[in-house]
């Protein structure tokens, strides 16, 4: 993780420099040309990389060409949640669309998928009919491709500390940069000592990468679409904590899920002594407070009962399994 952390301060001064710019521009609409310029930075240089790679016989800069691709479209996905936040609700989809970003999650990295098992079937096809890829070509589209991602990187600094959204588009474009660093030196090798293994030897790593990351977001991705609880929390420990306020007397029938990658949701039953809706209503202030401060859950539905349920499990599955 330190050459991220590395690579990630190259950038870093350029946040002074960036806050200082445009003051009359409204927030919303700097977002979106940061983003805009971040999208067709890394769609020109995924263009120029493909024709590259191409006319230079590099695998590796069609790789790399594709992981910017990845780019693009993780950008452009970025950009639809951000836009899609903004809408209101409506009766037909009272979540709003925020799932839309994890579909289309799904299917950008089911093509990743695909795109890297060919690229590594091609490249152990190389390994047996050697071709030496022109050196030249690939040191100057890696060092541009290199560029676009910085520019990208610079362009989301300002969003990042506030916004999970950008934050992780913007770690993309740093590893990116370092995929395009490994390009430069495969190019450096190729030039000063013709090294025909070189090529498929970068296109497999960096198709592996992709690989690896498109597998990460589709574990993820499906987690969510199945209203799996966040990995980093337990559903044992909230309702034990629930269940130490006071006047409570157990938590059973309880979900913990995501709508997506950065809004969890909590519901559960409580079972309380007979009280007025007054009281209940303190209890749920409470509930809702420790929730918001321990484990960052601020969509909270709460079901009050007086010893209504036969069962005080804090799961619950109904007979029909269709709770």
């Amino acid at each position: 993780m330190r050459i991220y952390y590395f690579i990630e301060k190259i950038f870093i001064a350029q946040k002074k420099l960036c806050m200082e710019h445009n003051h009359s521009i409204s927030s919303k609409e700097l977002t979106g040309k940061r983003l805009t310029g971040a999208i067709i930075l890394n769609f020109a240089i995924t263009i120029a990389q493909i024709i590259g790679g191409i006319l230079a016989g590099s695998l590796a800069l069609i790789s790399d060409a594709m992981h910017n691709f990845s780019d693009v479209v993780a950008l452009i996905l970025s950009g639809f949640a951000y836009r899609v936040s903004q809408r209101p609700l409506t009766v037909q989809y009272t979540f709003g669309y925020r799932r839309a970003e994890i579909l289309a999650a799904v299917v950008n990295a089911i093509v990743l998928v695909g795109v890297s098992i060919v690229l590594i079937k091609e490249a152990i096809t190389r390994f047996f009919v050697p071709e030496i890829p022109s050196g030249t070509i690939m040191i100057i589209l890696g060092f541009f491709g290199f560029l676009a991602n910085a520019g990208g990187v610079i362009l989301l600094h300002p969003n990042i500390q506030h916004n999970l959204n950008f934050r992780s588009a913007y770690l993309h474009l740093i590893s990116d940069a370092i995929s395009s660093v490994v390009v430069i030196i495969g190019g450096i090798c190729i030039r000063l000592w013709s090294l025909s293994w070189i090529d498929p030897v970068l296109t497999i790593a960096i198709a592996i990468y992709v690989l690896w990351e498109s597998i990460d977001i589709l574990r993820g991705s499906t987690r969510i679409i199945m209203m799996a609880a966040p990995t980093e929390l337990s559903l044992e420990t909230i309702g034990k904590d629930i269940g130490s306020i006071p006047s409570i007397k157990n938590v059973h029938h309880a979900h913990l899920w995501q709508l997506s990658d950065t809004d969890t949701h909590f519901e559960a039953h409580v079972c309380v002594p007979d009280m007025s809706v007054r009281q209940t209503e303190i209890i749920l202030e409470k509930i809702e407070t420790l929730l918001a401060s321990k484990y960052d859950i601020h969509h909270v539905t709460i079901q009050f009962e007086f010893d209504k349920c036969p069962s005080s499990a804090l799961l619950h599955e109904s007979e029909d399994n269709n709770d």
